[in-house]
């Protein structure tokens, strides 16, 4: 009995045997031996002399001479048991890409980085092949920076970072910007560590821009601001620097998070303005180049690194309103005068017209008051005339100063713009940069050459005008004015017409008001008909004594003019 179980068992095993492996199941991938190499076939034996030929292409690849011989043991993709021939149909380009797909899952899974060739170019980007599975690599996933030449990338084995997996798609996207970045981060903040804030470097001038340059310090960069190249001014760094220039630069500020650094060259020199106090005294003069004009004023360089202000007000004594360029030009040499010097904002006043005589100063000097000027309407205003004087100064005729009779409102509008005109100096204020004068006391003042002129003196007038309020008269003798209104030109109503004067004709009238100080005088002739009418009462008699007022006043008239 035992006999016969031993012989079914060893049927069973053969029968195994005829039929394969247990484990040769089609789609599946499976060891195989190669037992023979005929031209470009391999011939591989997976077990139970089932047999299969590969192409000797599919175990090449980019990046892979790898060349295969009789021995090797090699995974293949058993795509059929048995074909028409009796063979099995085997892969292993397939079987390659299934071991790949396993391995590339398990690594973006758990994020780590896969090894790939890039093999070919393809629109928007690069086919690489990740050891049988070809993933697609974005043209912007390349490299850190936009590259034109990919020559020297392609082909060889460099790491990656996949970005994303689709199996069922079969569409895998990977990225070598992403590892630059990383092993750049890694790098960049390990030489960060080993630098330090006030060390002195040596570095390579990279790139220039309009606020700066940035440093190479061997492998990582570092800003070199425009105004941290020198103490000087420096308008635009290729003044000073060229890219592949080695510079010696000065590490001042180092952010560990962001790993920026900020150098500077002109912290390796001294610093010019270190007793800058002594050097530059108050109200010292010296010897500049503008090197920077702006609205409020040109900076002007004393010595490398040492700049002042000229503000614009303190420029000329005369242009007020003139935009600094049209005083001084860039690159000028200028003498200047220190009115200013502040150390700790590391700033320096000074002064361009201080180094000028002050124009108000050479016209005092040179016209004391009482002088006669002549000058030209600069400007009329609402109180009074501004003339241009000698030395680009201006002189002001104040509105009371224009005629001693008429008001100054009505005078002013017999000057124009550009009227050539002569006055009197009366007054000249250094300080305030003030030069009064006066056109009227050019006639001079009719008050003071009044001569008799006294209030109750009987004066001579001469009618210069006639209105219908009354006359305008001139007192003989002088050059005093005065008004009579009609109701002081007759004693009796019926005679106060103004029209009965005219023009020229000479009458007598009584002084009834005289003021030097507020410079009025007025004249009446009623005021004195009175007074004679009073003087001839009291002198030839009353009408009580029975003389008639026309017998007292003919009476009193015969006594004045000697009949």
């Amino acid at each position: 009995m035992s006999a016969v179980e031993t012989t079914r068992e060893d049927f069973a095993a053969l029968l195994d045997e005829s039929f394969g492996r247990a484990d040769l199941q089609e789609g599946a991938v499976v060891k195989g031996l190669v037992v023979a190499i005929e031209k470009d076939l391999a011939i591989i034996d997976i077990g139970l002399k089932t047999e299969g030929r590969v192409a000797l292409r599919e175990f090449a690849g980019p990046g892979r001479e790898n060349p295969i011989k009789v021995g090797d043991e090699v995974e293949v993709y058993l795509e059929r048991v048995e074909n028409a021939m009796g063979e099995a149909v085997l892969s292993r380009d397939k079987a390659r890409r299934e071991e790949s797909w396993v391995k590339l899952e398990k690594a973006f899974t758990a994020n780590e980085k896969v090894t790939g060739v890039i093999f070919n170019q393809v629109k928007g980007g690069f086919t690489v092949d990740l050891d049988g599975a070809v993933a697609f690599l974005p043209r912007s996933q390349v490299d850190i920076r936009p590259i034109r030449d990919v020559a020297p990338l392609m082909h060889n084995q460099q790491p990656f970072q996949i970005l994303k997996m689709d199996r069922r798609r079969g569409n895998i996207v990977v990225s070598r910007r992403t590892v630059l970045e990383e092993t750049r981060a890694e790098q960049r903040h390990e030489l960060v560590q080993n630098l330090e804030e006030g060390q002195a470097i040596e570095g390579v001038v990279k790139n220039i821009t309009d606020y700066g340059a940035f440093v190479d310090l061997g492998g990582i960069d570092g800003l070199l601001h425009v105004t941290d190249i020198a103490w000087r001014r420096v308008n635009h760094p290729t003044e000073v620097l060229n890219i592949g220039q080695t510079v010696k630069v000065k590490i001042i500020k180092i952010n560990h998070e962001t790993h920026r650094i900020s150098l500077g060259m002109k912290q390796l020199l001294g610093d010019p303005w270190e007793g800058i106090e002594a050097k530059y005294p108050v109200e010292a003069r010296f010897k500049g180049r503008v090197t920077n004009i702006t609205d409020y004023g040109a900076f002007v360089e004393l010595e490398p690194g040492i700049e002042g202000l000229i503000h614009v007000s303190e420029m000329s004594w005369t242009k007020k309103n003139v935009h600094p360029g049209k005083i001084v030009s860039t690159s000028q040499e200028v003498e200047v005068q220190v009115l200013e010097v502040d150390p700790a904002k590391r700033r320096i006043s000074l002064g361009l017209k201080q180094t000028l005589q002050n124009p108000w100063e050479a016209f005092g000097e040179k016209y004391a008051p009482g002088a006669v000027v002549e000058g030209e309407v600069k400007n009329k205003t609402e109180f009074g005339l501004f003339l241009g004087l000698d030395g680009d100064v201006d002189g002001m005729v104040h509105l009371s100063d224009l005629d001693w009779n008429r008001p100054g409102e009505q005078v002013i509008d017999e000057f124009r713009k550009g009227d050539t005109v002569k006055a009197v100096v009366l007054d000249v204020d250094v300080e305030k940069e003030r030069i009064s004068l006066g056109i009227k006391q050019l006639a001079g003042d009719p008050f003071a050459d009044a001569g008799e002129v006294k209030k109750g003196a009987i004066v001579t007038c001469e009618v210069t005008d006639v209105k219908d309020g009354g006359i305008e008269v001139k007192l003989t003798g002088t050059d005093l004015s005065a008004f009579i209104k009609r109701s002081e030109l007759a004693r009796e109503r019926n005679d106060q017409r103004p029209e009965r004067f005219s023009v020229g004709e000479k009458l007598d009238a009584r002084v009834t008001l005289f003021d030097r100080k507020a410079r009025k005088v007025q004249v009446s002739v009623k005021a004195m008909e009175i007074a004679e009418e009073k003087e001839a009462v009291a002198q030839y008699g009353s009408q009580d004594s029975g003389a008639s007022l026309g017998d007292i006043l003919g009476a009193a008239l015969k006594q004045r003019t000697g009949e």
